[in-house]
C-alpha cells in the first residue's frame, strides 16, 4: 500500500508542477502583454526598487529583497518577493516569503494557498508537511473556490488512505474546471490513474462530468485550447508578476515555456499541451518555433493531425 500512495503522489505531483508552469506563463503573459486573463485590470502595483535596468531575474530578486528590507511591513512586496522566489524553483524561500505575507495579511485566501503550495514543493521526502496541510485548510476556510487548495487537500486525503475521497474531491473539481483549461487533461488522467492504483473504477464517472462553461466564448471552429482564456490567476497573483521588470518576465516566460517543452518531449502524445505550446510561441513572437511545435505534434499525434492543423491555424502559425 505505500507503494502504490508513493506512486500515487507521484502522478499528482507532476500534475501540479505542470500546472504551476501553465498558470505562471498565463500570468506573465497578461502582464507582459497588458491584457488580463481574468478580465479585470490587475490592481495598482505599489512603489517597488528600480529594477528596469536588468533582465537577470537574481537582481530582480535582490531588489524586491532591498524592497522588503526598507518596508517588512509591505504585504504585497513579500508576495512578489514569493512569486520571484517560486518562479526561479527557489520553494524554500517562496515559503518563507509567502509565511510573512500571511502573517501581514491573514484574510488572503489566495495567498495561503500559495503559502502550502510553495512548502509542498520545498519538501524534499515529506509529500505533504502538516504546515502545508494547515495553510491549505486555511485558504479553504477563507475561499472554498479556491482550486489549488481544494487541489492539494484532495492529495492529503489519499495520502491518508482515503483513495475514495480523493477521487470524489478531484472529480468534484474537475467538474468546475472551465472547458479548454489546460490543466483539464491532467486532472482526469490523475483521476484515472489514482483510480487504477487503487481498483476504483472511474471511468463512468469520469465520462458523465461536464466541465463548466469556458471563461469566454469560444466559436464552435475554434479549438478551446488555443483561443480560449486561461482562468486561475488572481489580482493578487497579477499585481505581484506586475512587480517584474519587462525582460525579467520575457526570460522567465522563456524558462517556463522551455520547461513545458521538455515535458512534451517525455509525454508527447499531450495534444492540449502541444496546442499549449504553439500558443506559448506566438505569444512571444516565435513563430518559426510555433511551426516546429506543430510538426512535431502531428508526427507524434497522426490520429490528432486534423485538431492540431486547425488550432495552429487558428493561432496563425506560418504554414497552417
Amino acid at each position: 500500500m505505500a507503494t502504490d500512495t508513493a506512486q500515487g503522489w507521484k502522478a499528482s505531483r507532476l500534475l501540479l508542477i505542470v500546472a504551476a508552469a501553465i498558470a505562471i506563463i498565463a500570468i506573465l503573459y497578461a502582464v507582459t502583454r497588458g491584457g488580463s486573463v481574468t478580465g479585470a485590470p490587475p490592481a495598482p502595483a505599489a512603489p517597488v526598487a528600480d529594477t528596469t535596468a536588468t533582465t537577470d531575474p537574481q537582481a530582480v530578486i535582490r531588489a524586491l529583497q532591498e524592497q522588503v528590507g526598507a518596508r517588512p511591513d509591505d504585504a504585497d512586496g513579500w508576495q512578489r518577493l514569493g512569486q520571484a522566489y517560486y518562479l526561479t524553483e527557489r520553494y524554500a524561500d517562496a515559503e518563507r516569503a509567502y509565511r510573512r505575507a500571511t502573517t501581514l495579511k491573514p484574510a488572503d485566501g489566495s495567498l495561503w494557498s500559495a503559502l502550502g503550495e510553495a512548502t509542498v514543493m520545498a519538501s524534499a521526502h515529506d509529500p505533504m508537511p502538516k504546515p502545508a496541510l494547515d495553510a491549505f485548510q486555511k485558504a479553504y476556510q477563507l475561499d472554498r473556490r479556491d482550486a489549488r487548495a481544494r487541489y492539494f487537500l484532495a492529495v492529503a486525503r489519499d495520502l491518508r488512505g482515503d483513495h475514495k475521497g480523493a477521487l470524489d474531491d478531484w472529480l468534484a473539481l474537475l467538474a468546475d474546471t472551465p472547458a479548454g483549461a489546460p490543466w483539464e487533461r491532467d486532472l482526469r488522467r490523475t483521476i484515472e490513474q489514482v483510480g487504477k492504483i487503487n481498483a476504483i473504477d472511474v471511468a463512468g464517472r469520469l465520462a458523465a462530468v461536464k466541465p463548466a462553461p469556458a471563461a469566454a466564448p469560444v466559436m464552435a471552429a475554434d479549438d478551446p485550447v488555443a483561443t480560449g482564456a486561461i482562468p486561475g490567476p488572481s489580482p493578487e497573483q497579477m499585481h505581484a508578476a506586475s512587480a517584474l521588470p519587462a525582460g525579467a518576465q520575457d526570460q522567465m516566460v522563456q524558462g517556463m515555456v522551455g520547461r513545458l517543452e521538455g515535458k512534451l518531449k517525455a509525454d508527447p502524445g499531450n495534444v492540449d499541451g502541444w496546442i499549449m505550446l504553439m500558443r506559448s510561441r506566438m505569444t512571444l513572437g516565435e513563430a518559426a518555433k510555433a511551426g516546429a511545435a506543430r510538426d512535431a505534434a502531428v508526427a507524434a499525434n497522426p490520429g490528432a493531425a486534423a485538431r492540431i492543423r486547425d488550432a495552429a491555424a487558428t493561432l496563425g502559425v506560418p504554414g497552417s
